[in-house]
């Protein structure tokens, strides 16, 4: 009886061939730099899609072009934050998510447990990120560069600003901590290491701070400088959790308790009447506390504390 020798189907090869496979899949999954793109493609279209889909609704369409002209005037109100922030926290979760389904992982293995949300890490940051702030300030006040006018809101108000804004900068918590501390260093840490990553986003993130209104070059550096304390936290808490909670606080202390520029926008609804007097370098110009010299020896000192709260583990090999 003659034999059949063609090939049965079961024995066919199936999937991409051996050169694509190594150019797109290495021994470890998807290839780094794929896995970098496809993440910043699906967040750079998400950010583009939703404010366009949210615009064809009539009112909303309104309400986005009154968020423009705030921010082009350099003022800010609560429901601008919320709205500019979702539209940057949004693309980036489902981009994690895309990218954790892909690669069967969860977003805990890009530094945010959803199960740790509001706990203890978070509530230990939230403290630290005031003290710092109100660090820096009393600094500069008693270089006479800095002064308390008064409360602008009280009351009910008060209480209803502080509230919308703490949703506002957990917001950009997320959104730049996960951002840029979270998938991308995770993908980048594992081809090129934990620090040289971290480097490289740490400049990327305060590049990024140049588009905002009333910016210096100065404060993008120490926005950068600011990224690396971060992703410090990181390391040693383990979960971008502290981090995203002093973040937030940093922020809602300059912008709102305080009633500082923050990174050149003032926003409507501050707790606080303040003003700056003084050189730039003292001041910070039209940046606010941030764009003044004392903040890189205040990160500096923010980088010791977390350093004493959270030790290095040793080593058991």
């Amino acid at each position: 009886m003659a034999s059949d020798s063609t090939p049965s189907l079961s024995s066919t090869p199936v999937g991409p061939p051996p050169v694509a496979r190594g150019v797109f899949v290495g021994p470890k999954g998807l290839r780094t730099p794929w896995r970098i793109l496809i993440f910043v493609g699906i967040v750079a279209g998400l950010v583009v899609l939703l404010p366009t889909l949210a615009a064809l609704i009539r009112p909303f369409g309104h309400f986005l072009q009154g968020v423009r002209a705030d921010q082009i005037k350099g003022n800010l109100t609560p429901l601008d934050g919320i709205v500019s922030e979702l539209f940057l926290a949004v693309p980036i979760l489902i981009a994690a998510t895309v990218m954790a389904l892909i690669e069967k992982r969860s977003l805990a293995d890009y530094g945010l447990p959803l199960n740790q949300a509001f706990g203890k890490r978070f509530w230990q940051g939230v403290p630290l990120g005031f003290v710092m702030l109100s660090v820096l300030l009393a600094t500069i006040s008693a270089l006479h560069g800095f002064s308390l006018n008064g409360f602008a809101v009280s009351g009910v108000s008060a209480l209803k600003y502080g509230l919308l804004w703490a949703v506002v900068f957990f917001l950009t918590g997320v959104a730049e901590d996960f951002g840029f501390r979270g998938y991308l260093q995770s993908a980048l840490g594992a081809a090129i290491g934990f620090w040289p990553a971290a480097l490289i986003l740490a400049v990327a993130f305060g590049a990024v701070h140049w588009n905002n209104q009333g910016e210096a070059l100065f404060g993008c550096v120490m926005a950068g400088v600011f990224g690396l304390v971060s992703v410090f936290s990181l390391r040693r808490t383990g979960n971008l959790w502290f981090s995203i909670g002093m973040h937030m606080s940093w922020d809602w202390s300059e912008t709102y308790f305080y009633g500082t520029p923050d990174s050149g926008l003032i926003a409507s609804g501050h707790l606080l009447n303040s003003s700056f007097h003084g050189p730039q370098w003292l001041a910070g110009g039209t940046v606010g506390p941030e764009g003044s010299w004392l903040v890189l020896p205040t990160l500096l000192l923010w980088a010791l504390a977390i350093h004493l709260l959270f030790p290095a583990k040793r080593s058991t090999t």
